[in-house]
């Protein structure tokens, strides 16, 4: 494993990696964004159409704008969340500044699930009702990894299935 500083950030660079895959942001996300941003628009559009421009509708254009940049770069930090098993480590990304790492050999259980509203009340960073931590991206299938210390942890994924059985194999060979 290898450490790379990019921005501030450092990245892990996973050598020997077994398992890798990306989920990408549900499309309710996508959904809810795209409308955002398109109300935004034409509410932009509207006013420059059928309002005198003063000084105080230029700031608030240009608050209006403000938020919307932020938001935009906060749907492109959480567009997806990745997934990556070495031979020995579990390594989950989801944004910038949201990780987890567990070593197999810390990985008690590992099973499919569902990743639902009523358990985690949202997508994205959540705490799930049950005390669990999730990475979700839609309330579709994730998985749920339980260590041998600390909380559950669930993470969306489209082939929960595979993730499970690459773990419970890498626990197997690191026995």
């Amino acid at each position: 494993m290898r450490k790379i500083k990019c921005l501030f950030v450092y990245f892990r660079v996973m050598q020997d990696v077994d398992y890798t895959e990306w989920v990408p942001a549900g499309a309710l996300v996508k959904s809810l964004f795209v409308g955002f941003f398109a109300y935004i628009v034409i509410f932009t559009i509207a006013i420059f159409y059928f309002i005198e421009l003063s000084a105080e509708t230029v700031y608030g254009l240009i608050f209006g704008w403000a938020i919307t940049a932020f938001l935009l770069f906060l749907f492109w930090n959480y567009r997806g969340l990745k997934i990556q098993i070495s031979s020995k480590e579990l390594f989950v990304v989801y944004g910038l500044f949201n990780r987890k790492s567990f070593l197999l050999t810390a990985i008690v259980a590992c099973n499919k699930t569902k990743a639902s509203f009523g358990r985690y009340w949202g997508v994205g960073v959540r705490y799930g009702s049950d005390g669990s931590v999730a990475y979700t991206t839609s309330f579709g299938d994730a998985v749920e990894v339980a260590p041998r210390r600390g909380r559950k942890f669930v993470f969306s994924s489209k082939r929960p299935d595979e993730v499970c059985e690459v773990i419970k194999r890498s626990t197997q060979t690191c026995a």
